[in-house]
């Protein structure tokens, strides 16, 4: 894949890993909070291989994106973002979003008057996600402000975090999730404004806009969810699938909230399944 840049809302430069042929069914993947598009690295291998045009971007705030300099990291400013790369494309994609990714793309379609994605899969994300998780994400990403003195402190956080994935003595991959500053410490890659009060995600409003915008969801849409997530209750997938008549949703063994990094195969194979019949040249 190669690296590319996309100006989205308000001009930020956004970065995005792209590959696969354009004239294939463009797919968007968009990664949650504290991640980057690094999250996707074998998924869009396997979207590519099977001819989907991919694009993976990092949001802004996030990995080789821009910082917002005026700090404005909620959801619209997200989902600004995700329409001004859906405008480079020549048909509507499939959007493919974890979390905060899912949440942006849910709320660009819901709140969008034309057809700007051809499906929707939500990555352990619904509309009424389960407070304790949240404070859970919360409190692991603002839990270091310090940074880490070496790569093995970041690793032990990550497992004291996820403690049912197993532990590999190799860390190289969690470098993509760090930057190395001048004071020598190791700190998370995105902008710590990201996490505060005034600049949070979400307006007063956001719940009753999202069940709004929910409700207007009219395209294909399957929810993956970690079996084992903290985040996404069994009441929170019934409630999306009461809102959304028709979605799918395919519980995966083994997996918490990060879904496509717990249990990468399973999810491969849930997202393809899905895409090979909603996701089609022309569609």
């Amino acid at each position: 894949m190669e690296l590319h840049h996309y100006s989205g809302l308000g001009g930020i430069q956004l970065a995005a890993a792209v590959g696969g042929e354009v004239s294939g069914p463009p797919v968007i993947l968009l990664h949650g909070g504290g991640q980057t598009r690094h999250a996707w690295a074998r998924a869009a291998r396997e979207l590519i291989a099977q001819g989907y045009h991919v694009i993976c971007p990092d949001a802004r705030g996030h990995g080789d994106s821009a910082w917002a300099e005026d700090g404005n990291y909620r959801l619209d400013a997200f989902a600004g973002d995700l329409r001004a790369i859906i405008d480079t494309l020549r048909q509507p994609p499939a959007l493919i979003g974890a979390s905060l990714g899912g949440g942006t793309a849910l709320l660009t379609i819901g709140e969008s008057a034309e057809a700007v994605a051809s499906a929707l899969v939500l990555v352990d994300m619904v509309p009424h996600p389960n407070p304790e998780g949240v404070n859970n994400i919360v409190r692991f990403m603002g839990a270091n402000p310090r940074g880490f003195a070496n790569l093995q402190e970041a690793a032990d956080a990550v497992s004291a975090y996820n403690p049912h994935r197993p532990r590999t003595g190799d860390h190289s991959g969690l470098m993509k999730n760090l930057r190395l500053r001048a004071d020598g410490r190791l700190y998370w890659h995105w902008d710590p404004k990201f996490l505060a009060p005034d600049h949070r995600l979400d307006p007063e409003d956001y719940q009753a806009r999202m069940d709004a915008a929910t409700r207007r969801v009219r395209v294909p849409t399957l929810l993956v969810r970690g079996a084992m997530s903290d985040i996404v209750t069994e009441e929170g997938a019934a409630e999306l699938q009461r809102a959304i008549p028709g979605s799918e949703v395919v519980n995966v063994a083994g997996a918490g909230h990060m879904v496509a990094g717990d249990r990468n195969d399973a999810f491969n194979a849930a997202i393809m399944r899905f895409l090979r019949r909603h996701a089609r040249h022309g569609a």
